[in-house]
């Protein structure tokens, strides 16, 4: 009986953020994206940034609530793999040089803590988009040996 109650306040909440997107979205079209110096794109930026916080908020929250329910211990490798994390990304943050964008020919010039910041996002995705490349060529060559002793 309890579930179905979650299950209706859930589905009456995510008919509602539905409702409330459209409307944005209506919005923006009816006032126009470009006029009014792109208030409406900032708007509809800012809701784009709501959601997807709010999505990370309740996967987050609905996974440690679960993990808590059903296996603690299981909060040792989270605590393990958001480390990890933050190491990748504090190693990604020092190989960061944060040199001026050559051929940059914006109004707005970035600041260096702007640059640093894009160069460590830029390194973070080729230091993961590397390891998912490797961790490919590795599966590969792993399950061709013990299919090969079979």
């Amino acid at each position: 009986m309890e579930k179905q109650k979650y299950a209706k306040i859930i589905k009456v909440l995510l008919w509602v953020l539905m409702i409330l997107s459209v409307g944005v979205l209506i919005l923006g079209t009816m006032k126009g994206f470009e006029a009014n110096d792109g208030k409406m794109t900032d708007l509809l930026l800012y809701w784009a940034y709501g959601m997807v916080g709010l999505a990370l908020v309740s996967v987050i929250c609905v996974g440690l609530y679960i993990a808590i329910r059903t296996n603690p211990k299981s909060l040792v490798k989270m605590g393990i793999i958001i480390a990890g994390a933050a190491v990748l990304a504090f190693i990604a943050y020092l190989l960061a040089s944060g040199a001026p964008a050559m051929g940059y020919n914006g109004s707005k010039v970035p600041t260096a803590s702007e640059l640093k910041m894009t160069d460590t996002i830029l390194n973070l995705a080729y230091i993961l988009g590397g390891a998912a490349i490797a961790s490919i060529v590795v599966g590969e060559i792993v399950m061709s040996l013990r299919n090969k002793k079979a």
